[in-house]
């Protein structure tokens, strides 16, 4: 069959992908008001946009000022990266990363689950408590359990090593709004990049990683 036969079968369509990434970055730039960021966290907001498709994200990002600087001076110095899911993990573009960082998921660690019927918790935050030998300058990157990004801030405040930066964007209905919030709002005054309300996402936390990476659009 030849492309002529199958004419009218579906629409034409753009087959160049790097004509595509091209378009698609220009659309958002063209769409998003990015006005109000700081021009080193720009590409982190484009890149979340590209992995969410909606353009009016901008609106509910939060962020520290310093969030962006903190981010790439600590992966270009070697921290370790901290993931609350193999989903952030396995979308972290390890070809980016400047310095062969390690890329850290504990969920699945041997006596996970025993920790988290200890603590009364879900998985996804008892397995926090295997970051603490890493946490020390690491980038934390939390995109899917509210509940993760709570227990970040409880092991913190209990004294825990402190992040160089933290990027909360858990998705969700329970708890996704108020983990956010208790980030933005701690006294402990850190360096963090968020999305408000309900939306965020596995995708989004490992877009805002890679563009940090490598800042370049």
């Amino acid at each position: 069959m030849t492309q002529s036969d199958t004419a009218g079968a579906v629409p034409d369509y753009i087959r160049d992908g790097a004509a595509i990434y091209r378009e698609s970055f220009a659309m958002i730039r063209s769409e998003a008001d990015l006005d109000r960021f700081p021009e080193d966290l720009v590409p982190a907001v484009v890149r979340m946009i590209h992995a969410c498709g909606m353009t009016d994200l901008p609106r509910d990002v939060g962020f520290s000022a310093g969030v962006a600087r903190a981010a790439m001076d600590a992966l270009a110095a070697g921290a370790p990266i901290l993931c609350d899911s193999n989903m952030v993990a396995h979308g972290v573009t390890r070809a980016r990363l400047p310095a062969d960082n390690r890329v850290i998921c504990s969920l699945r660690e041997d006596g996970v689950a025993a920790a988290a019927e200890r603590l009364g918790t879900t998985r996804s935050a008892a397995a926090l408590e295997w970051w603490r030998p890493h946490l020390d300058g690491a980038v934390v990157a939390i995109g899917n359990a509210p509940t993760a990004l709570f227990h970040l801030l409880e092991m913190l405040h209990q004294g825990a090593p402190r992040p160089a930066a933290v990027l909360g964007i858990p998705v969700g209905f329970v708890g996704a709004v108020e983990s956010k919030e208790a980030l933005a709002s701690s006294p402990l005054n850190l360096d963090y990049l968020t999305i408000f309300g309900r939306r965020g996402g596995s995708a989004m936390a490992a877009a805002a990683i890679n563009a940090f990476a490598s800042d370049r659009i």
